[in-house]
């Protein structure tokens, strides 16, 4: 399938690592040029290097705080004078989820609370309204945010409470701009295999005197497809709601965590 992807021009917010980098890679081998954002500089350098290097595409780094409106301001600027306009926009930017377990009630302050919400949530409303404008001017866009199925779950007070938000967020924002040609999707991936996964199993096998073999095939007892899901995989989902080929989807949230069994979702 021609994804309809080629010479489009896009933003990834935390593309330099992770689910991110993956949707960056994706886009840019379906021939999107493509600006990658996230904090750490060093990171972003080595991802344009590697992105460019495999793909030929145009890719320009520029480093970001999504928390602070003007330096959003300042990238979806400079995205635009090096693209010369916005076409797609992800917004991946966020504190990893499972590294460590999630703090329990009595541990969620305010400002654990407020760090992590204000950079997934508010970081992608702040994105999202700093691209709004160019994607309405052109009449045409994506926008596709990246969650996560702790929205579907319990287990992580502040994970379920900012993934809800996304999906809220995902929601209005198509209402809004969806008569204004643009799409707007969440995709909510569930454990996926990223640079962070070894040492985390790893180190996991060793504190439990088990295989890393052994700590894998506990995390994925509930998925269906038996293993969890590649970042390149979750990568593949995004383009295609990148594509004008999925005009058909606006405002939905997609699951991609390879089958979670027992709950029905309609």
């Amino acid at each position: 399938m021609d994804l309809q992807l080629q010479g489009k021009r896009a933003l990834v917010t935390g593309g330099s690592k992770g689910i991110g980098n993956a949707i960056a890679l994706q886009l840019a081998r379906e021939g999107v040029d493509v600006v990658i954002a996230a904090r750490g500089e060093a990171d972003l350098a080595a991802a344009q290097r590697d992105i460019a290097a495999e793909t030929g595409r145009k890719i320009v780094a520029i480093a970001v705080d999504t928390k602070r409106d003007a330096s959003v301001k300042a990238l979806v600027e400079g995205a635009v004078a090096a693209l010369g306009g916005i076409d797609i926009l992800v917004n991946a930017a966020a504190q990893a989820g499972g590294q460590a377990p999630p703090p329990k009630l009595v541990q969620v302050t305010d400002a654990v609370f407020w760090d992590d919400v204000d950079v997934k949530v508010m970081g992608y409303l702040r994105t999202a309204r700093e691209v709004a404008p160019h994607m309405i001017a052109q009449g045409w866009g994506r926008i596709v945010n990246v969650s996560g199925l702790a929205a579907r779950q319990t287990g992580s007070i502040v994970g379920s409470m900012r993934n809800v938000a996304v999906a809220a967020l995902t929601k209005n924002l198509a209402d809004e701009l969806g008569p204004k040609g643009i799409n707007v999707t969440v995709v909510h991936p569930g454990l996926t295999r990223t640079e962070k996964t070894a040492p985390l199993v790893a180190a996991r096998a060793a504190s439990a005197g088990v295989s890393e073999a052994e700590i894998e095939q506990r995390q994925s007892a509930n998925i269906l497809i038996g293993r969890m899901v590649e970042a390149a995989e979750v990568a593949d989902i995004v383009a295609f709601l990148a594509s004008p080929r999925s005009v058909a989807i606006n405002g939905d949230a997609i699951a991609c965590g390879g089958g979670v069994k027992g709950p029905i979702h309609y």
